[in-house]
């Protein structure tokens, strides 16, 4: 009886549910915290665990992707122009490459609460410059730590605002246009700049975060990438400091509880800007924006462990004074959903329709000189994201866009019909 009854223990152990153990867990302290955006861990990497467990022990993890885009006008009389003279994205073929490499040094081995010192650099190419132009600098030099059980996160060093407000980046590939605040002075992934930031988390899901930021070029990342392309200078001609503060209530998706997240944000920027209005007065400080952003899972997949994949819905605006900005409002609608196929449950396919309201002193400046000018561009884009291996991502999409240049139009160039292909690799 005794050998029987051991018998009938190691059957039931063998039978009974064994405890998975997440060979990555191991990493979570080496991945930049204080971040919107969710850059994937090492799980979803083409080189999942190569070097990392020799660096992990002493401290240090990675992360590094390369984005390469392509935009082309599929309009059968589309009008071409030189590089020197194109006017936006597709007029001509347009290729753009990004790329990244992060380096995390986790300081809570030392007693620091969640503590990391991040370094980061960057490096873009674009056939066209002027969303560019080309660089190779910083992209983040930070310190990051929390205070009180985590109700208090402190960031400060050289800090791209780009991925630490708003949260532009939807289902986790797509993101909307941000041109209205970078050019009130945020900081972007291509220009870093110095700034403290600060979160307080009144629980698990709502948050208030400030940031006293130096602001980016007056003129416009073009300018402070141009003047500052290593992102190592303290300031650049004009810039001044900008506040930023967002508020938020974000919870995330888990079983039978969809994913929601609200949020709304000001600056204040006292940079010297340029006066639309009357250009040739002295340069004026006082910029400021909004922006009031909301995403919600509208319906839930039931496959079990993926309480995230489903529809979502979601919506953005953005706004700045038209005497001192070229965009002065920006309003945008999506459509999106997460693993819509069984089949492919990593796939995004995403409907946003954009509208983009320029300055209304900067286009009565141009009809007084007699040019084609309008107040709107408005544009729909449907893509498709495939998750087609461990860190390795594909998109393909088509934009409308009616009135794709800046303010000032041609009769050829009132439309476009832009060919959207890019790839997304980690490692």
């Amino acid at each position: 009886m005794p050998f029987e009854k051991r018998g009938n223990a190691d059957r039931a152990a063998q039978t009974r549910p064994q405890k998975t153990i997440d060979p990555f867990a191991r990493y979570d302290d080496l991945r930049e915290k204080g971040l919107w955006l969710n850059i994937p861990g090492p799980a979803d990497t083409i080189d999942q665990d190569n070097v990392r467990s020799a660096l992990a022990d002493v401290g240090i993890g990675y992360i590094g992707w390369t984005h390469n885009s392509f935009a082309n006008n599929q309009l059968p009389n589309a009008a071409r122009s030189t590089i020197a003279n194109q006017l936006y994205m597709g007029q001509n073929p347009t290729f753009a490459s990004a790329n990244f490499m992060i380096v995390i040094y986790d300081l809570s081995r030392f007693g620091i609460a969640d503590g990391q010192i991040v370094v980061g650099a960057e490096q873009q190419y674009w056939t066209w410059d002027r969303p560019g132009p080309d660089r190779v600098g910083i992209n983040t030099l930070a310190y990051y730590q929390t205070f009180f059980d985590r109700t208090l996160e402190l960031k400060l060093g050289y800090l791209r605002n780009q991925n630490e407000f708003t949260g532009t980046l939807f289902g986790g590939i797509t993101g909307s246009n941000m041109s209205a605040l970078f050019q009130a002075g945020m900081s972007t992934n291509a220009a870093p700049t110095p700034a403290v930031n600060l979160k307080y988390n009144f629980d698990d899901r709502l948050y208030n975060k400030v940031s006293i930021q130096r602001s980016i070029s007056p003129d416009g990342p073009y300018a402070q990438i141009t003047e500052n392309p290593t992102g190592l200078n303290w300031s650049t001609a004009n810039a001044g400091i900008l506040l930023v503060e967002e508020a938020g209530y974000k919870s995330k998706a888990a079983p039978g509880v969809t994913d929601k997240w609200l949020r709304a944000g000001v600056g204040f920027n006292n940079s010297r800007y340029t006066n639309l209005a009357d250009p040739k007065q002295q340069r004026e400080s006082g910029n400021n924006f909004y922006y009031i952003a909301a995403d919600r899972q509208l319906s839930q997949s039931d496959a079990p462990g993926s309480p995230s994949r489903g529809i979502y819905g979601g919506f953005s605006v953005m706004g700045t004074p038209p005497d001192l900005n070229r965009i002065s409002r920006y309003y945008e609608l999506r459509l999106y959903a997460k693993g819509a196929f069984d089949s492919r449950p990593s796939d995004l396919i995403a409907l946003v329709a954009t509208n983009t309201a320029w300055s209304k002193h900067a286009v009565d400046a141009a009809l007084a000189k007699g040019q084609l000018a309008h107040r709107q561009t408005t544009a729909i884009t449907g893509t498709y994201t495939a998750h087609l291996a461990p860190g390795i991502y594909a998109s393909v999409g088509l934009s409308y866009i009616h009135n794709p240049t800046s303010i000032t139009h041609t009769p050829q160039t009132e439309h476009a019909l832009n060919l959207l292909v890019s790839t997304l690799i980690f490692f």
